[in-house]
């Protein structure tokens, strides 16, 4: 009850249903879908509770829903972003998202979890 606003839940990391959601924004893109595999994958691996939203629903749903669940932390991987060698990362609890490197994306991730479970 005391743990949401006015897009949803804000789940701790500790109790959350996942503590990260992949959203490829065009699963019609290979470049994209290639990435947003890749970190789903390598996130699982790092012992990251990740899902992977695959549905194929605009860019506005994935969002609207992801907030509404509560996941802690959101990755967006779009055609322009990935070509740029960018990723976006969202936390629930901050108002703005931030972009990294492509290539550091996981890696910084799987920090901020653990950052997160420690406290």
């Amino acid at each position: 009850e005391t743990r949401h606003d006015e897009n949803g839940l804000i789940w701790p990391m500790a109790i959350a249903p996942y503590e990260v959601v992949v959203c490829p924004l065009n699963i019609n893109e290979a470049p994209v879908m290639a990435e947003a595999e890749r970190y789903y994958t390598e996130l699982k691996a790092a012992g990251v509770d990740v899902i992977l939203d695959d549905r194929d629903v605009r860019a506005g749903v994935k969002f609207k829903d992801a907030d509404l669940i509560g996941f802690p932390i959101r990755i967006v991987l779009g055609g322009k972003g990935v070509a740029a060698g960018e990723v976006e990362v969202k936390q629930r609890t901050k108002a703005d998202p931030e972009k990294y490197p492509l290539a550091d994306g996981v890696r910084i991730v799987a920090e901020l979890v653990r950052a997160a479970k420690a406290v």
